[in-house]
């Protein structure tokens, strides 16, 4: 844990470092530009005075054709040749300084090229990749991937950087192209060529990414949207021509062939997307060249055989999209892809789930620099235990205890015979997460969390933020737990037997036996909360007195009632509105010795300032048919 401002962590430390490094490559690089132009100067100079001897020679020759005693001749001769010598001398010594100019030079570019591949290799194998597993779990529920922005600055700095040195390599070979000279040894210049245009295409094609990804879960026949961005757009003038891009989808099958055959693309689908092509636009203000797809829709879908015992909601798809553009005048002509996070593709909202199990385990699990779609078929408990944790607090705020994620392992692992309370070294598979149903059930484990987790995120967030559902306790330790509290205590957990159901556990005197007992009411499901809440059912209910331990039930829940007026609602078409009230018919709430009554059926006195209850020894009669959850009409007063 960083203590103040005095601990500095590893990310900043290495954008330092990239910084810097870009600042000093930029020293360099206006480095060699001047000795490029000091090489040019010298150059030209020499050919100057190559040229001066070459008029000297011509002199000489014409006075050498004079007869041997000619007077011009035998004045003029000696001084050419002198000067003719000199003049060679000189040239002779510049020649050997511009080789020795041009193969420093070289050796300066060689050493910079090796700091940008160097650099180049941070920003987009670290720094980008980092950035989009960042952006994969933030799918499952993980903090947000962040802004481009800084990212950009970078690769805009790099290109920069690499076009201004592809610039200068381009000019040396226009020098020597002007005044071949033999390089002793190994030639640079040719290697230098070929190295910086492979860091600026790299540089272009990786920096071709989805900014806002699609949809991961994808309905057919649905409207969906995605946006491209190409982070060098606006430094090497690309955006004066913007390319247009076409989004495809294709198949795992499809998308393994496309990173081994770079011919392969635009004609590979395995579907019909409807509304799949957009020209980049430059936005001036923030230098971003971006594409916006906002009214996708996939038509048609071809399906591959499946393997084995594969579903349908295992099979995984990706969007590609594809663009091509040339800079400098079409002498460099990119062809750049990108591949979005795998997607299954659903034709029904009950696929919806299975899918949600394909797409959390991929983005959770997957190695950096796959071969798609690879994932492995068993990972370490504590591993999901993260997944599913930041799942379940990404949908509703609070995370999931240590105690939660034991239950989790318990209730995972419940077909497997696992007796241990220690679950870090068991690993879990993908059977066992959602293909075979858990232990008398018809649904698995995937299936009966993501049912929870929905439960809570549309009608539970709020008290279970404020602790006051326990959710994740086995009916026995919920009868532990009550057992050792006074009778009227109660707590909320999730249910066993049913996919998204929460059922109220609570104490109390067996009327027969005079013994605490504890009740579960049959669960609630999200259609009942529809209804009426679970805070107004808890409020209905006067067997419920105490949250576990010893909360008195208004203070947890009291927030969450739903507001009651003495007065009719007010009304246009003459009726006057009703509401439900839950009831338990069966069991009777008996005596309180602080207010002794005649035992018999409850009839709840609504009145949400004074709700109904009774201290903590008050008990209820157990019913021979079992517990029910009713709910019948009743009348607004006045």
């Amino acid at each position: 844990m960083l203590q103040g401002n005095l601990a500095r962590t590893p990310m900043s430390d290495s954008h330092e470092s990239i910084e810097t490094t870009l600042h000093e490559l930029r020293i360099m690089t206006a480095d060699t530009e001047k000795d490029l132009d000091t090489l040019q100067q010298k150059q030209e100079m020499f050919v100057f005075q190559y040229q001066e001897n070459l008029k000297l020679q011509n002199q000489l020759a014409q006075l050498q054709s004079l007869p041997e005693r000619d007077p011009n001749r035998l004045a003029q001769e000696p001084l050419l040749k002198q000067k003719k010598m000199d003049l060679e001398t000189v040239l002779q010594t510049e020649a050997q300084h511009l080789l020795t100019m041009r193969i420093s030079l070289a050796e300066k570019h060689k050493q910079m090229f090796e700091k940008i591949k160097d650099v180049q290799h941070t920003v987009l194998e670290d720094e980008l990749i980092q950035w989009k597993r960042r952006q994969q779990l933030a799918g499952i529920g993980g903090p947000l991937e962040g802004t481009l922005d800084q990212l950009q600055k970078w690769c805009e700095m790099l290109a920069e950087i690499t076009w201004h040195n592809r610039q200068q390599i381009k000019k040396v070979e226009l020098l020597r192209q002007q005044l071949p000279m033999k390089v002793p040894g190994n030639d640079l210049l040719p290697e230098l060529n070929t190295t910086i245009t492979a860091l600026l295409s790299t540089l272009v094609t990786s920096t071709f990414i989805i900014e806002k990804q699609p949809p991961q879960v994808l309905k057919k026949e649905t409207r969906f949207a995605a946006s491209v961005r190409l982070l060098v757009g606006g430094k090497l003038n690309v955006h004066m021509n913007p390319p247009q891009v076409k989004a495809t989808i294709v198949s795992e099958a499809q998308a393994k062939n496309l990173l081994n055959d770079n011919n392969l693309g635009m004609n590979e689908t395995s579907g019909d997307i409807l509304n799949n092509c957009g020209v980049m636009e430059y936005h001036k203000e923030s230098g971003n060249l971006t594409v916006t797809f906002r009214n996708m829709s996939l038509k048609r879908i071809r399906r591959a055989d499946r393997r084995g015992s594969e579903f349908v909601t295992e099979e995984k798809f990706t969007i590609l999209f594809q663009s091509t553009f040339s800079i400098a005048s079409g002498e460099l002509v990119f062809q750049v892809r990108t591949m979005s996070l795998p997607v299954v593709v659903i034709v029904h909202g009950n696929q919806e789930s299975n899918a949600l199990a394909t797409v959390l385990w991929d983005n959770a699990f997957a190695e950096p620099g796959r071969i798609p779609f690879a994932v492995p078929d068993r990972v370490a408990w504590p591993d999901m235990g993260k997944a599913l944790n930041s799942k379940f607090m990404s949908a509703n705020g609070r995370s999931l205890s240590l105690e939660n994620l034991n239950y989790l392992a318990q209730k995972a692992f419940s077909g497997q015979n696992i007796q241990i309370d220690d679950y870090s070294t068991i690993q879990l598979s993908w059977s066992t997460f959602n293909r075979d149903p858990l232990p008398g059930r018809n649904f698995t484990f995937w299936k009966w969390f993501h049912g929870v987790q929905e439960l809570t995120r549309k009608h539970l967030r709020g008290p279970w933020n404020d602790g006051s559902i326990m959710g994740f306790v086995t009916r026995s330790q919920a009868q532990d737990l009550l057992l050792s509290r006074p009778n009227g205590n109660f707590l909320l957990r999730f249910s066993d037997s049913e996919i998204g159901g929460v059922t109220i556990a609570w104490s109390g005197d067996d009327p027969q036996t005079g013994t605490s007992q504890v009740w579960n009411l049959q669960p609630f499901t999200g259609e009942d909360f529809n209804i009426r809440s679970l805070a107004d059912r808890i409020q209905d209910l006067p067997h419920l007195i105490y949250l576990y331990p010893d909360i008195p039930k208004d203070n947890a829940f009291r927030s969450y009632y739903t507001p009651m007026s003495d007065q009719p609602l007010p009304s246009n078409n003459g009726y006057v509105g009703s509401v439900l009230v839950s009831r338990i018919p069966q069991i009777p709430v008996t005596n309180c010795p602080d207010n002794p009554s005649t035992p018999g059926s409850y009839t709840p006195q609504y009145d949400p300032q004074s709700p109904s209850s009774c201290p903590p020894s008050c008990g209820s009669i157990q019913s021979d048919i079992g517990i029910s959850n009713m709910q019948e009409p009743m009348m607004n007063d006045g």
